[in-house]
């Protein structure tokens, strides 16, 4: 059983939560069980969406530097793969997932949030990556996947800076995605991912794969990508469901099986 981090399941969302106080501080131990816990949900049937929440007062503030700064060449060399995938493993959910942020969200913590497809913040949210100021730079995806969010310049003064960004800059910047009261996070977190349970959880992945495997090429081979990814779901009962009830009911009344 993990012990920072669990997977509650409920009315077809599931809920990644982090809990090592007083920060969620991201230790190995916590990257494990985030990779462990995100194959979870990806393998259970009854998970439609996930939401990732760090609890009322804080997303996470980051890797765990006491256990960090005593890691040399040679053992951060043999570790940062672990940390990728841990830091990054939601990414690889293939069900829509969000990220819902109170207070700090830093360094790893951040990273953990840009793996999702939304984040929804509350008006408390301090967000960045301040690996800079300990002479490093984001190891756990940051450089990446922020670069690819909100581009490359925007990208580069969070990281040249290390600064912390307040969620109206984050929103206005494209960092986030709603900003919210910071006791609504949570219950707007779920409002987004509930709209997904029931729903065709075969496309949903297909259109996840599309757009992040698109991302990662030139446009010629994102199209290739996204007609081989379209023609797969004829293959399935919900494509065929989905098109009858559209031909017979009109658009939005469909009663998908998952299959």
């Amino acid at each position: 059983m993990a012990e920072f981090v669990t997977l509650d399941v409920r009315d077809g969302i599931g809920t990644i939560r982090l809990s090592r106080p007083p920060m969620n501080a991201l230790n190995r131990q916590v990257q494990g069980e985030l990779l462990e816990v995100s194959r979870a949900a990806s393998d259970n049937s009854d998970v439609h969406a996930v939401v990732v929440y760090g609890g009322e007062k804080v997303f996470a503030a980051g890797a765990d530097i006491k256990e960090m700064a005593a890691m040399s060449f040679g053992q951060m060399t043999d570790a940062i793969g672990s940390l990728q995938a841990g830091l990054g493993a939601v990414a690889a959910i293939p069900k829509p997932t969000v990220a819902a942020i109170t207070g700090y969200a830093l360094g790893g913590g951040l990273e953990v949030a840009l793996a999702a497809d939304r984040r929804i913040v509350g008006d408390n949210a301090k967000l960045g990556v301040p690996e800079v100021l300990l002479g490093v730079i984001p190891g756990g995806g940051g450089t990446q996947r922020l670069a690819r969010l909100i581009g490359p310049s925007k990208a580069k003064d969070m990281v040249f800076t290390g600064r912390f960004v307040g969620a109206e800059e984050a929103l206005s910047i494209g960092l986030v995605d709603e900003v919210v009261a910071p006791d609504a996070v949570y219950e707007a977190a779920l409002a987004w991912a509930r709209q997904f349970v029931g729903g065709a959880s075969r496309a949903l992945a297909a259109a996840k794969a599309a757009v992040d495997e698109g991302l990662d090429t030139d446009l010629a081979t994102g199209l290739k990508i996204e007609a081989h990814v379209f023609a797969s779901l004829f293959a399935t009962e919900d494509r065929a469901i989905g098109m009858a009830s559209f031909l017979e009911n009109g658009p939005g009344k469909a009663t998908f099986t998952g299959n």
